[in-house]
């Protein structure tokens, strides 16, 4: 992980194109993000330098970028107030951030109970109105097709370490 720095920048300020919206450091495809989810997500002294430029963010999970701007600001995972999931190995990491949805609790269900029912617990969160994600969320949109691939990432780790063994 790289050092923090006030001044920190990734590159100068960058033209506004197509260009514009890949990761300084990666050159992955960033995803647009609400100035209202990088303020939120931003520790104090990060958020001491936010711009009001529009934000991107990169999924790259070997880049420490998590934000970036087309002023060449860059907010890294230092800068952020809860680990990003993208950007952490797997086995523990948080996926739903409104509701605490995690591989390890999706992994203890499907020890204990033979399956995960976290996707239907979120979707009934969001039909009822309670999911933040745009907020709580570092990518800012909403985790149900992330926690769906987790579930099912989970279930392919949990059976390949129990592989059957042929009959004899």
């Amino acid at each position: 992980m790289k050092n923090q720095s006030a001044d920190c920048r990734c590159a100068g300020r960058q033209p506004e194109s197509d260009a514009a919206s890949l990761c300084p450091e990666s050159g992955t495809r960033g995803a647009p993000v609400e100035l209202q989810t990088v303020k939120a997500l931003l520790t104090d002294t990060a958020l001491s330098r936010v711009g009001l430029f529009p934000y991107r963010f990169c999924a790259d999970a070997s880049c420490d970028v998590v934000y970036f701007d087309l002023d060449g600001a860059c907010y890294r995972t230092g800068d952020i107030r809860v680990p990003v999931w993208q950007k952490e190995p797997f086995g523990k990491r948080t996926v739903c951030y409104c509701f605490g949805e995690s591989e390890a609790s999706i992994r203890a269900e499907i020890a204990a109970a033979g399956q995960s029912d976290a996707v239907e617990r979120v979707r009934a969160h969001i039909a009822a109105g309670r999911c933040a994600c745009e907020i709580r969320n570092p990518r800012g949109a909403c985790c149900l097709g992330d926690l769906i691939a987790a579930v099912k990432r989970v279930e392919t780790a949990m059976g390949s370490e129990f592989p059957v063994l042929a009959e004899s």
